[in-house]
């Protein structure tokens, strides 16, 4: 079996209000110099080597992501 991660990310034109409630709150907690946050997924995933990244594609495109708002990375694990 490999692993295989799906990253899902807003894509930049779009307002995080997670992120900006993180980066809003890191002052009050003591951490200065953050300027920006976003908050994404990550998923992890147990595929076998007959997977092919075509399919891995469709998964992430098709399960994982909404494709209006948000941007999405397959990464084979070594």
């Amino acid at each position: 079996m490999a692993r295989v991660v799906v990253e899902v990310m807003p894509k930049a034109e779009i307002l995080d209000p997670q992120g900006q409630a993180i980066v809003g709150a890191l002052p009050r907690l003591g951490f200065a110099g953050i300027g920006d946050v976003r908050q994404g997924k990550r998923f992890e995933l147990e595929v076998d080597e007959s997977v092919s990244d075509a399919e891995l594609e469709q998964i992430a495109e098709g399960l994982l992501a909404n494709t209006v708002i948000e941007e999405w990375k397959v990464v084979r694990l070594p």
